[in-house]
């Protein structure tokens, strides 16, 4: 897990080509994706690499802006690399990934080790033409060539249920104990001390249900927060994570193990229960129905013109119906503005809503629509969100 800052230069001002070193083994495929690449005039192939040991090399000696990287690879795989490079020389990491549950454990465990984002490798499976296709490629390279990286422990998080204190000071040491560089310049920072405590104070706010929605870093982001809710928490959670359908359930199952309160994919027909957190299934739409107190989860198709699958305005809008002012609801990272509309309605309802700050941000999007909307009553850090629900919630 790794701690993010942005970096994002105005618009307006002449930026250099982003500089991407592509990894693959398969030559097809570097070649495919360095032809992508370099259709933009803001992004420029430096180098490709066959194997993760090669990444390696070229990432200390070129310090390209931007990795894009295969998992499974001869001599070393990408996991390997990525842990590899976030210790040596930090640098955003782009994965590639199959659409299978061995793919979706695999492209967890490179998140945990560092890298940024996925893709799957049937471009395909994520856009409805060609076109489509390449220009969703050349903005995640973009977005998270914006962003300075921080190396991170070379080991991942632990894959079984932790202690409270195991879990907390995990978080800690990810957050606190890093040495960072630039993606741009290649300039090495000081290592940054713990953040110093915070007094916050609850609202008096009553709530039934917690709602958190989150794309692009969000994988990383939602560990952090769930990991440190205790088990006796006291509204059911509702977990929307733009993510393929093949994804969710080994998603779900991981964090389950690792947190203490309860996390599953969710199913039509759930019974929303304290304590217990219901992620969204990829490709499909949650929405809640009934009464607080009896409420159920449905699963439904929704509309294929609808953009993204599970949709955070779409959860949050039928939580809005049901349960009011009510509702806790946090915006984390991503691309786009999905969930605006949606915390648009809880707000008017009376509900609160929170969003993730700028710095601690993989991508500024979702939280900034929310932000700029004038619709989040707080602006927090990623580190401190878990600390500041608790506040909430317990006092």
């Amino acid at each position: 897990m790794l701690v993010v800052d942005d970096e994002r230069p105005d618009e307006n001002d002449n930026q250099m080509a982003v500089k991407v070193l592509v990894v693959d083994d398969s030559s097809f495929f570097r070649r495919r994706v360095s032809e992508i690449i370099n259709q933009d005039p803001m992004m420029e192939v430096v180098d490709t690499a066959k194997n993760g040991k090669e990444a390696v090399e070229k990432a200390a000696s070129l310090r390209p802006d931007v990795i894009t990287m295969d998992i499974e690879m001869p001599v070393m795989d990408g996991i390997s690399a990525v842990r590899e490079i976030m210790a040596r020389t930090p640098t955003p990491i782009l994965m590639f990934s199959s659409l299978t549950h061995e793919g979706a454990k695999a492209t967890l465990d490179a998140l945990d080790a560092g890298a940024l984002d996925f893709l799957p490798k049937k471009f395909e499976d994520i856009a409805r033409d060609k076109e489509e296709a390449i220009s969703l490629l050349q903005q995640r390279v973009k977005a998270i060539a914006r962003r300075r990286v921080f190396a991170s422990p070379s080991r991942p998080l632990p894959t079984s249920t932790a202690s409270g204190a195991t879990q907390a000071s995990a978080a800690g040491l990810r957050i606190s104990q890093r040495a960072s560089i630039t993606a741009s310049t290649g300039e090495r920072l000081t290592t940054a001390a713990p953040a110093a405590p915070v007094n916050f104070k609850r609202s008096g706010k009553q709530y039934q249900l917690m709602a958190i929605g989150t794309s692009t870093g969000g994988p990383v982001a939602l560990q952090t927060v769930l990991t440190q809710l205790p088990a006796d928490f006291p509204y059911p959670i509702l977990l929307i994570q733009h993510m393929p359908a093949t994804f969710t359930a080994a998603f779900a199952s991981r964090l389950n193990g690792l947190c203490k309160i309860a996390v599953k994919e969710a199913e039509d027909g759930d019974i929303l229960r304290p304590g217990t957190a219901y992620l969204a299934p990829g490709g499909r739409q949650m929405l809640v129905d009934g009464r607080p107190g009896g409420a159920r989860i449905r699963i439904m198709d929704g509309n294929d013109k609808v953009n993204y699958k599970p949709c955070v305005d779409i959860t949050f809008a039928s939580a809005a119906k049901v349960y009011g002012d009510k509702v806790l609801a946090i915006v984390l990272t991503g691309m786009g503005a999905d969930g605006r509309d949606g915390a648009r309605l809880l707000h008017g309802h009376g509900s609160v809503i929170w969003a993730q700050d700028e710095a601690s941000c993989v991508v500024y999007g979702m939280p900034q629509a929310v932000v700029k909307a004038d619709l989040a009553a707080e602006v927090l850090p990623l580190e401190r969100i878990a600390q500041r629900i608790m506040v909430e919630v317990k006092g």
